[in-house]
């Protein structure tokens, strides 16, 4: 009697999950420079999907578990999805500190006015990291900067402004927010940050 042969379904669904978990990794080679590894919830995502594949190529024949894998799989495949997207166009690191003093590299998206470049995040994160009028290393298209910022929160104008410069500039954000998942327009938790040039670098 021949063995069973695995359904075409559960192949592709495995392939898939292996694609999107080695582009988390790979899409950051897109980018000139030291490499930046991942983490959060794209690095989740990730091992989600290895996972899944995993089961839907060794363990298909439990069909309860397989079915439960491939019923995980939007739940893996969004951050992964989310992650790779947004590497896929222009990122930088600002490399800071968090509140614990531990070293962390922050991976933003950037826009530039009036000769200066821009950050927007929630005002949280820039507290978290100390970011208003201290010094650190940024690294863009491949070269590494000193860089002060300079923190506008109650200049709600040019936190709109600067906003939306960001979702122009970004495909992702458009994206993301036309299905409600990114603001298009600058919420109240919103601050942006321009960077200026380190005393001596200017």
């Amino acid at each position: 009697m021949s063995s069973p042969t695995r359904p075409a379904f559960f192949t592709l669904v495995a392939a898939l999950c292996l694609i999107m978990a080695i582009g988390v990794f790979a899409v950051r080679f897109l980018h000139a420079g030291t490499y930046s590894m991942p983490g959060g919830g794209a690095v989740y995502g990730a091992l989600g999907c290895l996972v899944i594949a995993g089961v839907l190529l060794f363990a298909w024949r439990t069909r309860p578990l397989a079915w439960i894998a491939v019923l995980a799989t939007p739940i893996a495949l969004f951050p992964t999805l989310y992650s790779i997207m947004a590497e896929s166009e222009e990122v930088i690191s600002l490399y800071a500190t968090d509140a614990s003093g531990a070293p962390a590299e922050l991976r933003l998206w950037i826009a530039d006015e009036g000769g200066s470049p821009w950050l927007g995040m929630p005002r949280s994160k820039a507290t978290e990291h100390s970011l208003d009028g201290n010094t650190f290393d940024m690294l863009r298209a491949g070269s590494v900067s000193c860089v002060k910022p300079v923190l506008f929160d109650e200049d709600r104008e040019t936190v709109r402004r600067i906003h939306g410069l960001k979702v122009k500039k970004y495909r992702v954000a458009r994206i993301a927010g036309a299905i409600g998942m990114y603001p298009l327009e600058a919420p109240d938790t919103t601050v942006v940050l321009r960077l200026d040039p380190c005393a001596g670098d200017a």
